[in-house]
């Protein structure tokens, strides 16, 4: 049975104080309530120590935004996979389509990262999904399965097990639009079919795909009724502890 997962990207928000303190509150409120899934807060570099001392990470876990293509050395301001390992982070976010864009991540930069990530014990939300202009071309499985067969379809079937996926339509991270539930599971229904292709049936049937796009309390329940969307990556709905366990709290539904 394929883990549900709510997983929150902070990005660039919270200095170190506030995010504790949200940290703290999300952990709070979820040993008081426990989820029926799996919830993960994935915080700026500097957050990650603090934060691990303040989750109980039976019921919430850590991840990073980003590691370093590189293991180690003269490359300053890089964070490695390892740093982040010692934090005590579980997950790392990588692919996501603001670090393609802004920060010119190549999917062969990206395969480097996942390699680093998995072989320090971390477990990778790999990141995929469309323009606004691929999308009106209809060319978002092209897109899709490129960007998968870049970065992550050379894994072997053990590494395979600890990867998460989560697709993004680039054209609904932060703009208020959300793809429908329909587009939603027709994508992720076919890159679950595209995964069952490369690892089999079974892996495909065991992968958890994550809807990430303007996810919110009120969309969450819709969304994740869907027979292929295994939860969210969620961005600013998760900036407020209320608001993520609205979306968390949709599993109970």
């Amino acid at each position: 049975m394929r883990k549900k997962i709510v997983a929150g990207n902070w990005k660039m928000n919270k200095d170190l104080q506030d995010g504790v303190a949200l940290a703290k509150e999300i952990n709070d409120m979820l040993v008081a309530d426990k989820p029926n899934c799996e919830v993960v807060v994935c915080t700026p570099f500097i957050h990650l120590a603090k934060v691990a001392e303040v989750l109980d990470e039976k019921v919430v876990g850590l991840g990073a935004e980003n590691c370093s293509d590189k293991e180690s050395g003269a490359y300053t301001g890089e964070v490695s996979a390892s740093m982040v390992k010692s934090t005590g982070a579980q997950y790392v976010i990588l692919g996501h389509s603001e670090r393609r864009q802004y920060y010119g991540e190549t999917a062969a930069i990206l395969k480097d990262k996942v390699a680093l990530a998995l072989a320090n014990g971390l477990k990778v939300i790999f990141c995929c999904g469309e323009t606004l202009e691929e999308r009106e071309a209809e060319r978002q499985n092209e897109v899709v399965k490129a960007e998968l067969e870049g970065s992550v379809f050379h894994l072997s079937s053990d590494e395979w097990k600890n990867i998460v996926l989560a697709y993004e339509p680039i054209w609904a991270i932060g703009t208020g639009k959300t793809a429908t539930s329909d587009q939603a599971e027709e994508m992720l229904a076919y890159i679950r079919s595209i995964v069952a292709e490369k690892y089999g049936k079974e892996a495909a049937d065991n992968t958890s795909i994550l809807y990430g796009g303007s996810c919110k309390a009120s969309n969450a329940p819709e969304l994740f009724a869907k027979p292929d969307i295994d939860g969210g990556l969620i961005g600013g709905a998760s900036l407020k502890a209320s608001d993520f366990k609205g979306i968390i709290d949709a599993w109970k539904k």
